[in-house]
């Protein structure tokens, strides 16, 4: 199964650090070998690399580690192929425009009955159940919420909602972005640490590197990482909840959902 990388900050932050770990499970340390890509929302615009070859092989992959792009908001996937060819139209992640903002998408699972959901505006340009559900999650936001909601956390509870239905459908983890917030949504896997003065030290669980973070941030930086597994294995990774939600701006929390209603 596909895995999955997130990152939500308050200021330009790159994401060198967990991105090096994170590249190695695509073929190294772990059996994703078929394609990867990132997402960078930077300065008001949005970026994207994708390949359809392993990441811990790939000479794009290498130049991402090695480039610090600063973002507020980053989506990382690589790839296990189960439902569509290895191409690069069936790599992650998928953006498509809504509201005016470019929506970025990233779904580790996989689903069962998914040609059956509805599609209205949007339309897949690959193969897979991800791509197909994307299309009918945003489809779906476009119909109930034509222009954006003076209150977005009617939208924030629509989201979890259709989540929570295709959940129903199978595995459903998913990363989405708008360029203002970053949306999880946990099936089975997903966890994440937000740090914040006083740094520290952390060491990677893939790669042998380790990084004393007080040297590269400033005492009012807040960054938080998301991933299918914790990168690094000397710090408190907090695990979601089956049917949780989380929606995150600057690195902060800003709303959470459950599947008992309880948010």
């Amino acid at each position: 199964m596909c895995e999955l990388l997130g990152m939500s900050a308050n200021v330009p932050t790159d994401i060198c650090f967990s991105f090096t770990g994170f590249l190695h499970r695509g073929g190294g340390t772990g059996p994703h070998r078929d394609g990867w890509g990132i997402a960078f929302y930077e300065a008001g615009g949005y970026r994207d690399f994708r390949d359809p070859h392993p990441s811990v092989e790939s000479p794009i992959a290498r130049l991402i580690r090695d480039y610090p792009i600063k973002s507020h908001i980053v989506i990382s996937h690589i790839r296990q192929a189960n439902v569509g060819q290895i191409c690069l139209a069936n790599t992650h992640p998928f953006t498509r425009e809504l509201w005016g903002r470019q929506w970025c998408y990233a779904h580790n699972g996989q689903l069962a009955d998914w040609q059956a959901l509805p599609l209205s505006f949007y339309r897949p340009v690959g193969g897979t159940d991800s791509e197909h559900a994307f299309c009918f999650l945003l489809g779906e936001l476009r119909r109930r919420f034509p222009e954006p909601p003076d209150d977005p956390r009617a939208m924030w509870q629509a989201l979890h909602e259709l989540c929570e239905r295709l959940r129903g459908l199978g595995v459903f983890n998913l990363l989405l972005a708008d360029g203002q917030h970053l949306y999880a949504y946990c099936s089975t896997k997903l966890a994440h640490i937000t740090r914040r003065a006083p740094f520290g030290e952390a060491t990677l669980a893939d790669a042998e590197l380790c990084v004393d973070f007080i040297e590269h941030t400033t005492s009012d930086d807040v960054v938080s990482v998301l991933a299918t597994e914790p990168l690094t294995h000397n710090e408190a990774w907090v695990r979601m909840a089956p049917g949780e939600l989380l929606v995150w701006r600057d690195g902060e929390i800003q709303a959470r959902f459950m599947s008992d209603g309880v948010s």
